[in-house]
């Protein structure tokens, strides 16, 4: 390796190195092992199915801030930073960047946002039942969890989530669907190549004996006539009488 280049990949390290350090200072919270460990906690594949979970994004974050949430925690979890937890660390940076390139593009992200429209209007539709309930029971002045912010973007949050689990269910639905019938289709297509195989086999063999079986009755018919006249000439050819023996 030349000097030069060398010398590139240690100023990368150290600059890599110098964010590193400076996303901890700006954020405690953000560590490596909290994220790998936030990322792979039991129910991870659960919550995980939300890439603003994932990312820690609100769903109305831009594109931008977005982007700079998914440099710093891919950063954190790289496995180059985490080289005595290499494997977990290098599943953590996967989950991240599915994340990333699912709201990367307009079309996804747009997917996701809907779900998250969805689980609002759904919260709001909770709501408004439980109101008309305490109307009807006579208790509305007692009002609802819901009435409390961080409450109601708590219920918002969990009714996404549930919504994404269903997504996912059905999505894994249609696969399996997908798969068997893909299955069905060829083990049909396999088992008319067998017959028309074994057609083909049979008509070749039909043709190839058809000559012997001819030739067989040939032989078999003119053994037959051959007989019949041999028979019939011996039983009609002159018998000359037995001698009778002398006297004495």
């Amino acid at each position: 390796m030349s000097g030069g280049a060398s010398t590139a990949k240690e100023e990368s390290f150290n600059e890599f190195y110098h964010e590193v350090k400076e996303i901890e200072k700006r954020d405690s919270v953000l560590t490596p092992k909290q994220q790998i460990e936030r990322l792979l906690r039991p129910g991870s594949t659960y919550f995980n199915l939300n890439p603003f979970e994932v990312l820690q994004v609100e769903p109305e974050a831009t594109l931008d801030e977005i982007k700079k949430k998914y440099r710093r925690l891919s950063i954190l979890v790289h496995p180059d930073k985490n080289m005595d937890d290499l494997e977990r660390a290098q599943q953590a940076f996967e989950i991240i960047n599915r994340a990333w390139k699912t709201l990367e593009s307009e079309e996804t992200r747009k997917k996701c946002l809907d779900i998250y429209q969805e689980a609002k209007e759904r919260t709001d539709h909770m709501i408004e039942q439980k109101r008309k309930k305490q109307k009807k029971d006579g208790r509305q002045s007692e009002g609802i969890p819901e009435d409390d912010a961080d409450k109601y973007k708590h219920s918002v949050y969990v009714m996404t989530m549930k919504l994404f689990a269903d997504m996912e269910r059905k999505r894994q639905h249609l696969e399996v669907r997908d798969m068997e019938e893909r299955k069905r289709k060829r083990e049909a297509e396999i088992e008319e190549e067998e017959q028309v195989s074994i057609e083909k086999e049979w008509a070749k063999n039909f043709e190839e004996s058809r000559q012997n079986r001819v030739d067989s009755w040939k032989v078999f018919q003119s053994g037959s006539g051959g007989k019949e006249k041999k028979k019939k000439k011996v039983g009609m050819g002159f018998k000359p009488p037995k001698p009778k023996p002398e006297s004495r």
